[in-house]
């Protein structure tokens, strides 16, 4: 599918499976209690993992740790404020260079590289975010499927999966999502600005309390107002998503007018994030020149660490790694600090084709940034490249402890034990990294091969047993979930 499909493809998902509109009066309080009456969060969290398992295989997904965690950190840093938040979020980076966010049931929001870098400020980011969130926590797309009923859920689903797979031929796959359903997409964008108030109103208020620019959530919907005049039918696609009328803007002009004014500056990994994909855009010449030329004409409104942080990315890609060592010991001399400049810093060693220096760096950086998850996946990398797998699984053993639920480090850690030539154990642990990204099917495979690997010991036997019989019970549940959802 067309990376630029996939926010379209999924709000279509929602829209043609909905009834006549919601009357949602704005200003009513949090309503996304009501919802979980009959669409339960469990209910939500399922299906968003289903199609979740698509969004994974889609050329657009941006697989990078170090942007995916940063979004997280930002996300949670909002979610936190929340009094409705009583689940967990995942955020995820799509390369697309168009400007647009979406939410989906959950608790997944993806965010549209593009709209990272037209963000001017950490604030305005961290706006669309908190917008974001807050269709979450009011179960927006719950109260859809319950005034619906239930039984449109696996319809629906099955829709998502449909048209998200259809990569081949994405105009065909959405052209047969609309027909007929054109006076239902209609109705979705009827009563959405409704739902887009109550999302704009909850998300000022998780924006003040985490201390970011309330201003910031207007001039960038301004900023996108704007755009879209500017180029009518090309609009953002978050405005296509997420319509924004004059009567919203207006009022978070209103409910913005007199608070206290508060500048709020940017971190230094949000610049980073915006320098890493910068200097991924384009031919590797084109984004070595960009950040020559805005370091020579000093125009560039972040640091200048991140500056030659991103020429440093581009340089690496352009393959002068002299030229990129250059440019981080300059970061270095500036004295910025941040677990992406160490993470950097280890790849040149990589690149250069000295591993034990990589092993070296992120072993001193693990205890400095204890939480970040990329150093913990490159050091283990890194210990691959050094030809030191009894090492390597020690820190996975150790890293799982702390982060039972990490689907790549299971994965990595089954290579190790490839490595290792222990074939139980690696299926087994890639057997838990499937069944973490909800592949279930799959996860019970590797599951039987580790127990007819033959080389492990009666407690590993038994574990594996007792595994496989709970995937296997998970798949009767779900496919009786599946027949009974039919029936009705």
């Amino acid at each position: 599918m067309k990376p630029h499909s996939l926010s379209l493809a999924l709000i279509l998902c929602f829209g043609v499976l909905v009834a006549p509109p919601l009357s949602v009066a704005e200003g009513l309080p949090d309503l996304g209690e009501a919802a979980q009456a009959e669409f339960s969060p469990a209910m939500e969290r399922r299906i968003g993992e289903s199609i979740m398992l698509e969004i994974r295989r889609d050329p657009a997904w941006l697989d990078d740790p170090e942007i995916n965690s940063y979004l997280n950190r930002l996300g949670n840093r909002l979610a936190a404020q929340s009094e409705q938040a009583r689940q967990e979020f995942e955020f995820f980076a799509l390369r697309d260079s168009t400007l647009n966010a979406f939410a989906m049931p959950g608790g997944y929001i993806g965010v549209h590289s593009g709209l990272i870098l037209a963000a001017a400020s950490e604030s305005e980011l961290a706006s669309v975010l908190a917008h974001e969130i807050s269709h979450v926590t009011q179960h927006h797309l719950a109260r859809l499927i319950n005034k619906s009923g239930q039984g449109q859920v696996t319809s629906m689903l099955a829709l998502a999966v449909a048209i998200l797979a259809a990569r081949s031929s994405p105009d065909l796959a959405v052209g047969a999502a609309m027909a007929g359903q054109g006076a239902a997409i209609q109705n979705q964008l009827n009563y959405s600005r409704d739902f887009e108030r109550e999302a704009d109103r909850i998300g000022l208020g998780l924006l003040e309390r985490s201390a970011f620019d309330i201003r910031d959530m207007g001039s960038f919907f301004e900023r996108l107002q704007k755009f879209g005049r500017l180029y009518e039918n090309n609009a953002p696609g978050y405005l296509r998503t997420h319509p924004l009328t004059t009567e919203r803007l207006a009022d978070m002009g209103n409910r913005i007018q007199g608070r206290p004014y508060k500048q709020v500056a940017d971190s230094l990994d949000f610049q980073l994030v915006r320098a890493k994909l910068r200097a991924q855009n384009g031919t590797s010449r084109d984004a070595v020149t960009e950040f020559e030329t805005r370091l020579k004409d000093r125009s560039f409104a972040g640091s200048e660490a991140a500056m030659r942080y991103g020429l440093a990315q581009a340089r690496i890609r352009d393959g002068n790694l002299g030229a990129a060592e250059t440019e981080l010991n300059e970061v270095r001399r500036i004295k910025a600090v941040s677990p992406m400049i160490e993470t950097l810093a280890a790849q040149l060693r990589l690149k250069q084709g000295d591993a034990p220096a990589a092993v070296k760096i992120l072993r001193d950086a693990q205890p400095r940034f204890p939480q970040e998850r990329a150093i913990a996946y490159g050091l283990v990398e890194a210990l691959h490249e050094a030809r030191l797998p009894a090492d390597a699984i020690k820190v996975t053993e150790t890293d799982l402890l702390s982060y039972p639920s990490d689907a790549k480090m299971h994965a990595l850690q089954a290579k190790t034990y490839s490595l290792l030539g222990k074939r139980l154990q690696q299926h087994r642990a890639q057997g838990e990294a499937y069944a973490l990204l909800g592949q279930v099917a799959a996860a019970a495979e590797q599951f039987e091969l580790a127990q007819k690997a033959g080389d492990g010991n009666f407690y590993e036997q038994s574990q594996v047993d007792t595994r496989l019989r709970e995937l296997k019970k998970r798949m009767a549940d779900d496919a009786k979930r599946a027949k009974e959802a039919k029936q009705k």
